[in-house]
């Protein structure tokens, strides 16, 4: 498979994802073989030994290093905040963008903090998808313009790529497509998102029940449960997970969001998420359930719940770390050290 392959519509989306290439032994067995010869017991750096060796893999060298990451973040605007969803009005999806691109947010201060270029995607957002509780949120066409939206905004030139959002009302998407994709109840998978008191949260676990009784026909297809239940940003982040793996450029996922995007791809292959990792254990409550049906285990847990790939970002410096122990180090030999 090339970097040059792509999709105009779902079913060719479909077979990008049935093809999906995978990480490179050789140079796995390369990096296992240097991280066994470096200058420590075995295993003394835990699992920052397993992330040198997992990177290695998916770029095919055995002491590699993260040179150019890159921070992707893509709004949306989702018709369900009509419902009363969300703390805040969906205009303030509009004013964040700005923010970003005047450098004024976290993610900002984050990704410059690591090195990161940060680039930001603003999709349609003076139009709304539709109203999940009423109608699909979008069509197949849509979901296929912004599914190509996250594909070609990943740099082919990045070394590492972390996918962030920001769209008002996309928690209730995220627990609609969480609750549809893994089962239990609504309550289950509604957290306070941008700070809804406890009336807001019994409307939103209603509208997620109400989202997943209208569109109860298509909940085995994961994307339509995309289309049907997400949010465009959603869309263009699985789109940026799915092109990175084809540039075999290792991808960070954010929080509760971005990780309930990924979700959709699981549910299509459950090997499509083998070059990620899990950036952080957000504070909406049902990352965690999320996390552990995509049997991951979080870089950090510090209580984030901010979004727009801040969590992510942060966790750059925890790859970075990784590597530069595994890369940098000196073997026994090199160090005229006894190994045993």
């Amino acid at each position: 498979m090339t970097a040059a392959i792509t999709f105009s519509n779902l079913p060719e989306f479909c077979a990008v994802l049935a093809e999906l290439p995978g990480a490179d032994d050789t140079a796995i067995a390369a990096a296992s073989q240097r991280n066994s010869q470096l200058t420590k017991p075995p295993g003394a750096l835990g699992r920052l030994e397993e992330l040198a060796i997992w990177y290695a893999g998916w770029r095919g060298e055995a002491a590699p290093t993260i040179e150019n990451p890159q921070v992707a973040i893509f709004a949306g605007n989702h018709g369900v905040t009509a419902q009363g969803v969300s703390a805040f009005p969906a205009e303030v999806t509009q004013q964040m963008v700005f923010n970003f691109q005047a450098g004024g947010a976290a993610v900002n201060q984050l990704s410059q903090c690591f090195g990161a270029t940060m680039t930001v995607e603003a999709i349609d957002l003076d139009r709304p998808t539709e109203d999940f509780t009423k109608a699909a949120a979008m069509s197949e066409d849509g979901l296929t313009t912004a599914l190509r939206v996250g594909w070609n905004a990943v740099d082919p030139k990045a070394d590492l790529l972390v996918t962030g959002e920001m769209g008002i009302g996309n928690t209730t998407s995220a627990a609609a497509i969480g609750n549809a994709l893994f089962g239990l109840d609504a309550v289950e998978w509604v957290g306070r998102g941008t700070g809804v008191d406890a009336a807001g949260m019994v409307r939103k676990t209603e509208v997620v029940r109400a989202g997943l009784a209208r569109h109860a026909g298509i909940l085995s297809d994961p994307l339509q449960v995309l289309r049907c239940l997400g949010g465009r940003e959603l869309a263009a982040m699985a789109g940026a997970i799915v092109r990175a793996r084809v540039l075999r450029i290792p991808v960070i996922l954010d929080g509760f969001i971005c990780t309930a995007a990924a979700s959709v791809l699981y549910k299509c292959s459950a090997d499509s998420l083998d070059h990620c990792v899990a950036g952080h254990l957000s504070g909406e409550n049902a990352h965690r359930l999320m996390l552990k049906n995509l049997n991951m285990d979080p870089l950090l847990s510090l209580g984030l719940r901010l979004g727009e790939g801040s969590g992510g970002a942060l966790a750059i410096a925890i790859l970075q770390g990784a590597l530069a122990c595994h890369s940098g180090m000196s073997t026994f030999a090199e160090a005229g050290v006894t190994d045993s």
